[in-house]
């Protein structure tokens, strides 16, 4: 997997991500909506650790600025 992330959207996508697990784990969301939150927060994670996004790919987009990426 080649990197397609760049350092500015990792960060976004991690706070995002911390924000919905703090609104799931203080009860501001519940239910249905509360598991898809999860979800996608984990997903989000997920793809922050390792710098890869594969909707990128298929749209082929890029958000790294790194040449080996």
């Amino acid at each position: 997997m080649k990197k397609n992330m760049g350092t500015a959207d990792r960060v976004v996508r991690t706070i995002i991500a911390l924000v919905a697990i703090y609104l799931y784990y203080t009860g501001a969301v519940t239910a249905t909506l509360g598991t898809v939150l999860m979800v996608v927060a984990a997903i989000f994670l997920l793809t922050s650790l390792v710098s890869f996004c594969p909707l990128y790919t298929l749209f082929g987009m890029k958000t790294c600025t790194n040449r080996e990426g």
